[in-house]
């Protein structure tokens, strides 16, 4: 009777049927199967990465040396190739031009400038112009020295100069002989032998001359302005800032970058003292003139515009380091990462990729990392 009650309160369970025990089982294996054969792979993975550690690549660090070196900053201005400024040339005959050369063309000693009345008006190199007749024996001047050295130039014999009371340097005696040679020339010429130089016959330059642009015709008057000529040498002008053109000097060495990004070592010729605006600005500019010191860099050129570096400041016999090496710290300032760790240094000239610096325990030779 007790049984029956304890039946009646708590029911029991039906016992599952054999199939469906069969089918549990079956799952029950395969799964704990499956867990050990992957607690198995990661036994033996854990294993052979422990037998086997993979290296550590090595890491390659760049590093250059301290040098002792100058350092020299430059500044570049745009310039323009040509035959520099033209000036204007004036005849100064009572008579007609007859003749004149062509745009372009190159005058050099002996050779005509212009005819006037179908006379040839010679061009001779010198330092001031004829301002007077060249006649009678023992004339003394230096426009006597002038026709002396070009007739001698010229190849004529000139006979040997007297020394007469008075005399300066720069004078030359009218002689017999500066006659004689005045007469061949003068027939070499087609000109009347007269031994006289009159005002007009010669233009005195200071040297070979470029036919820039002529202003008159055949049949103007002989006396006033004809022509205007340039330098035969190729110049590059370069219109500087008054505060750039304050640092140039007569003389000083340039770099001149051409069209074809090749250069060309050249010198400072000139630097005007005048300030002048350019039309169409308000910016005043002074000129530099910069000759080559090879022409032949320039003889594929008439005109091109080019770039001049100019020196700045320089530093000389300074420690150096490529500007790679300086790491910057967050506290500011700069850094190098020298054998004994950082070395915070002070930085002066930065040049060409490269910076002086100063720091406790740099010295030339020394080892820097830079970044690559």
């Amino acid at each position: 009777m007790q049984h029956d009650a304890l039946t009646e309160v708590l029911p029991l369970v039906p016992e599952p049927p054999r199939r469906r025990r069969r089918v549990v089982g079956w799952l029950l294996a395969v799964v704990l199967a499956g867990a050990a054969v992957a607690g198995g792979v990661v036994l033996v993975t854990r294993h052979r990465a422990a037998a086997k550690p993979k290296p550590v690549e090595a890491v390659e660090v760049a590093t250059a040396k301290i040098e002792r070196r100058d350092l020299s900053t430059t500044k570049s201005i745009s310039g323009s190739l040509g035959y520099g400024a033209a000036h204007p040339l004036a005849g100064h005959s009572e008579a007609t031009v007859t003749w004149l050369p062509s745009a372009g063309a190159t005058i050099k000693r002996g050779k005509q400038l212009f005819r006037a009345d179908d006379k040839p008006v010679s061009l001779f190199y010198g330092s001031m112009p004829l301002y007077r007749t060249i006649t009678g024996e023992n004339l003394l001047g230096r426009d006597v020295r002038i026709v002396l050295e070009n007739l001698r130039a010229l190849g004529y014999r000139t006979g040997t100069q007297p020394w007469v009371k008075g005399q300066k340097d720069g004078e030359a005696v009218l002689t017999k002989d500066l006659i004689a040679a005045i007469k061949r020339w003068q027939t070499n010429l087609g000109r009347p032998a007269n031994g006289q130089i009159a005002v007009g016959d010669i233009e005195v330059l200071s040297g070979a001359v470029r036919i820039d642009a002529v202003s008159v015709q055949p049949g103007a008057p002989a006396n006033g302005p004809l022509m205007s000529v340039t330098s035969t040498r190729k110049v590059i002008t370069v219109d500087a800032e008054p505060a750039d053109a304050a640092t140039i000097k007569m003389g000083d060495r340039v770099t001149v970058t051409l069209p074809d990004d090749g250069t060309a070592k050249a010198r400072v010729t000139s630097v005007s003292r005048i300030v002048a605006t350019e039309e169409g600005t308000s910016a005043p500019k002074m000129a530099v003139s910069v000759i080559v010191d090879d022409p032949k860099k320039l003889a594929e050129l008439d005109s091109a515009d080019v770039r001049v570096d100019f020196p700045g400041r320089s530093a000389k016999d300074v420690l150096a380091a490529p500007i790679e090496a300086l790491v910057a710290l967050a506290e500011g300032g700069y850094a190098v990462q020298a054998p004994s760790g950082l070395v915070a240094v002070q930085t002066g000239m930065f040049a060409d990729g490269w910076v002086e610096i100063r720091g406790d325990g740099l010295d030339e030779g020394t080892d820097l990392v830079v970044s690559s």
